[in-house]
């Protein structure tokens, strides 16, 4: 378990050659139009995307990429994460982070994989290389509410203590969300964090962009 947690570590560390740092997740959106100001307003928008937005959907594809006996049922869960982007950012965000992510990981641990979606990939890789999937779903969680604070830090701005007490306090969800994911599957698959999404689709549109996505 301790090699599994070292592990996962350092696949979701930031100094992980997958670019998280670059993206915003439609954050920078609202930072900019003034509507995140604040390390509670940040907390509850994080707190709403996990737990109606791409949290809780990459929880349960990460889960069903662990759970793929075949190449086929593989490629059709990875189908479906493309299919369920809610934007042409969000689906470059998560297919360029996957792609680097499988790279690496082929490349050191041997865990050979096709080019996959983020949660998609990190799923098959825990698969491979034995790791148990609601570890993984809690350690992800955590790792991208921990880049998005990353961003409000920068942007808000918010000092670095206030964004480290926004990060404890979502921990708890995290680990909730990852669990109540278990046993759920690709008909589970919903999303309701509309605000989110269309900042993200919005961002394209901005005149000064630090962040990608």
């Amino acid at each position: 378990m301790i090699t599994d947690i070292l592990t996962l570590s350092q696949w979701l560390s930031p100094s992980f050659p997958v670019g998280a740092f670059a993206y915003s997740h439609g954050l920078e959106t609202e930072i900019q139009a003034g509507r995140l100001n604040s390390a509670s307003g940040l907390q509850d928008w994080l707190a709403d995307i996990l737990e109606h937005g791409a949290g809780r959907s990459d929880c349960i594809l990460l889960r069903a990429a662990h759970a793929c006996d075949d190449l086929e049922t593989l490629a059709h869960v990875e189908a479906t994460a493309r299919a369920f982007a809610p934007g042409a950012e969000r689906l470059r965000e998560t297919q360029l982070q996957g792609a680097a992510f499988g790279e690496t990981v082929a490349a050191i641990w041997t865990a050979a994989q096709p080019e996959l979606s983020y949660p998609v990939a990190l799923g098959r890789a825990a698969r491979l290389c034995g790791i148990d999937p609601s570890l993984a779903a809690a350690l992800y969680l955590q790792a991208f509410a921990s880049n998005l604070v990353s961003v409000a830090v920068r942007l808000v701005p918010l000092g670095q203590t206030e964004g480290q007490r926004v990060l404890a306090a979502l921990a708890p969800l995290c680990q909730t969300l990852a669990a109540a994911s278990n046993g759920a599957g690709l008909d589970d698959l919903s999303s309701s964090a509309f605000m989110s999404d269309i900042a993200a689709m919005r961002h394209e549109t901005l005149n000064h962009r630090i962040f990608r996505s």
